[in-house]
């Protein structure tokens, strides 16, 4: 409901926002930039947009490219499919701020040292960007997104080039989003299962500006070479708008329980029922089933993620030597007689696998998640106990 209501309020600054005139030479642009804010998946990354403030004209707008509704008919599906559209809004500067102010997230403006001429053609792109046939875009989170855009803009509408000269190392895409979710164990798992061997190439300290802080940041201290080889810095002045300190989160359950606390406790439960089987020689079928059961039903969403996906992030995944659908058809097999055979080329299969995954987790070209490892086992010491049970233990 809230996204639906910030829409409409902005689909009124349509008509007098398209008829404004040329800018006057008290006109500035600003970059500005919001501090992250914990408590939504979306807003961990922080966010970027773009000020047009002309006292002289009446102008103070705010371009966010950044707009998205939950409420679009199976935004799940299309999200994980790659086939998300954002769109570029437009707000006034004063009901932007008091947005991130009460949520408790600082914004840094950092109006920009353009000549009127920059300004007036930064401006027009950003006309030309808002008409209804333009404002919609296809999102990319590493490549286009909040503040790929801007950057984009600014870089086009100076006389000259931008020197960044960054001040930051490079570093991969993972090492990236994964310090923007430090705090958010469960999303960091999530993203480091879908996201797969492209995510751990290192970015250049070009592309690692599809994060706001670092777009912030390179562009501080960045000049403008012009033609004539005159230089000028690129922000002309900065200052910070402060918020109000947010609320401390409250601790929940899964604060403690995280992926690799939860993981761990699945394989000493599978390793548990595993050693009581072989005390008693007996044999757990519910425990097979249970555990590939899930595990195909992640295979399920893996496989749409790596084939049926467009993310350019995703494939390879080595993820999926472990988590795949297969899994669905062995426990098939497990529960039909004639299938025995079958089960047991399944698991020597499966265990072959899973220990060569094992042996080379450190050396395969994509980082996996700690809590990776305990599941994996879990899977392979079933399907280890699974060998030996059907061909030394029963013939």
């Amino acid at each position: 409901m809230k996204n639906r209501v910030i829409l409409f309020l902005l689909s009124l600054l349509q008509l007098p926002l398209l008829a404004q005139p040329r800018l006057s030479e008290e006109a500035s642009v600003s970059l500005l930039t919001s501090a992250p804010y914990e408590e939504e998946i979306f807003t961990v990354y922080g966010h970027t947009a773009l000020r047009v403030h002309d006292p002289a004209q009446g102008i103070d707008y705010i371009f966010n490219y950044g707009l998205f509704d939950f409420s679009t008919p199976h935004f799940a599906y299309r999200f994980a499919k790659g086939d998300t559209y954002y769109k570029l809004g437009v707000a006034n500067f004063p009901d932007y701020v008091i947005e991130y102010q009460m949520r408790g997230s600082a914004i840094t403006e950092q109006e920009l040292n353009l000549s009127l001429t920059e300004k007036e053609r930064l401006w027009e792109a950003l006309l030309v960007n808002y008409r209804p046939e333009n404002r919609v875009y296809r999102y990319d989170f590493f490549f286009d997104n909040c503040a790929t855009r801007p950057a984009v803009l600014i870089e086009k509408s100076v006389d000259g080039q931008i020197d960044y000269r960054y001040p930051y190392p490079e570093k991969t895409f993972r090492e990236l989003i994964n310090h923007c979710t430090r705090n958010h164990p469960w999303l960091t798992f999530g993203c480091d299962l879908a996201l797969g061997s492209p995510t751990d190439r290192q970015a250049t300290r070009h592309e690692m500006m599809f994060l706001p802080e670092y777009l912030r940041d390179a562009v501080s201290g960045a000049i403008i070479m012009a033609p004539d080889g005159t230089t000028r810095p690129l922000v002309k002045r900065t200052q910070v708008i402060e918020a109000a300190e947010p609320d401390d989160p409250e601790k929940s359950v899964w604060d403690w329980l995280t992926p690799t606390a939860c993981a761990w406790i699945l394989f000493a439960l599978i390793a548990a029922l595993t050693v009581t089987e072989w005390r008693k020689e007996g044999y757990f079928l519910a425990v097979d089933c249970a555990l590939f059961l899930l595990a195909g039903i992640g295979g399920v969403i893996m496989f749409f993620l790596c084939f049926l996906s467009s993310h350019s992030s995703i494939w390879p995944n080595w993820s999926i030597v472990w988590l795949h659908p297969f899994h669905l058809i062995a426990v098939i097999l497990f529960c039909v007689k004639k299938g025995k055979k079958a089960a047991y080329y399944y698991h020597f299969i499966n265990f072959a696998a899973l220990t060569l995954l094992l042996l080379g987790i450190y050396f395969i070209p994509q980082h996996l998640n700690s809590a990776f490892i305990p599941l994996v086992a879990s899977i392979w010491l079933r399907s280890g106990w699974g060998v030996y049970r059907m061909k030394w233990k029963n013939g």
